[in-house]
């Protein structure tokens, strides 16, 4: 058995670690976390973590490789601290596209992440929503896999939307579409795009069922520049569909994301605060649901060794 809990944050994401740490009636850890004039970063613990159970809020948003960077940081001061056992949480994990080399001459930059959190002295890691399952093998450190999936069901089953059809704006986010489209009673369709290349501009070509006359709701794992997602939308509203609905877990919105969606015929955009979403990127049409109870829960349940999954056994 490990020490007491201590949790400590980055500077990616601290009011996510806050609501983390209100859930949990635990306060915040102290550390000076700061960049030198020349980049450098410095961390330096407020209190000894020797022997105790720590925890690390700190998802790989924007700056990316400034965030991932004092991550492995932090994990490296608290393991010379002789922290008893530390867990990297990570709500986003970045570079998760790239996962696999699909073209000649490229890397696995997914894996090259999972082994600098093990290098740098992780014991764990907690993520949520991770753009390819198989990701979770590059680890060989073990770790916890949560979804947002639940979160976003419940939201959307309270808000009683008549005449639902769920959809999938590509065919990769099908399978997770139609698990929605399961939950909520609804049907599913398709939009079937193609992708030319390293362009990340993508055109919707084909719409493999029907949203006439429906209320739609467009499912997927994150929303970056918005182009897959704009293009949908605009591509449903032409095919006749009501009121549409985006729901995704990691609101990453890259420029020029904010602007598309603001220019497309939306109804609700729902996104969790697994990133920042900093306030001159949200919307009038913008829901925020926190994953911090979720985090909080399964923060205290592997503390105390007890069950992570035994939450999603429906």
């Amino acid at each position: 058995m490990f020490g007491e809990i201590k949790l400590f944050t980055g500077t990616a994401h601290p009011e996510l670690a806050q609501e983390i740490s209100e859930y949990l009636q635990i306060p915040l850890s102290g550390a000076d976390v700061f960049q030198f004039p020349n980049e450098n970063i410095f961390v330096r613990l407020h209190q000894s973590v020797r022997g105790q159970d720590v925890f690390v809020v700190q998802p790989m948003c924007r700056p990316v490789n400034k965030n991932i960077m004092e991550l492995l940081i932090i994990i490296d001061t608290l393991k010379r601290d002789s922290a008893g056992r530390i867990t990297a949480v990570v709500p986003y994990f970045a570079y998760a596209r790239s996962d696999k080399k699909d073209q000649p001459r490229v890397p696995i930059t997914a894996r090259l992440i999972a082994d600098l959190l093990e290098t740098a002295g992780a014991d764990r890691y907690l993520t949520i929503d991770l753009h390819a399952g198989q990701i979770q093998g590059f680890f060989k450190i073990p770790g916890d896999e949560l979804t947002a999936f639940y979160l976003q069901r419940d939201y959307l089953l309270s808000k009683r939307i008549p005449d639902m059809v769920v959809v999938a704006p590509d065919v990769g986010a099908s399978k997770k579409a139609r698990n929605l489209a399961e939950a909520l009673n609804a049907p599913l369709a398709i939009v079937e795009k193609r992708r030319m290349g390293n362009d990340p501009t993508a055109k919707a070509l084909t719409l493999i069922g029907d949203v006439r006359d429906r209320n739609v709701i467009i499912f997927d794992d994150e929303v970056d520049t918005a182009g897959t997602m704009a293009g949908a939308i605009h591509f449903l509203k032409e095919a006749g569909a009501r009121d549409i609905y985006a729901v995704a877990t990691h609101g990453i919105l890259s420029d020029p994301a904010t602007e598309r969606l603001r220019n497309a015929p939306l109804t609700e955009l729902i996104l969790t605060n697994t990133v920042h979403i900093p306030p001159e990127k949200r919307l009038p049409n913008m829901t925020i649901l926190s994953v911090a109870p979720l985090l909080g829960e399964v923060i205290r349940r592997i503390h105390f060794g007890i069950s992570v999954g035994a939450l999603f056994n429906e």
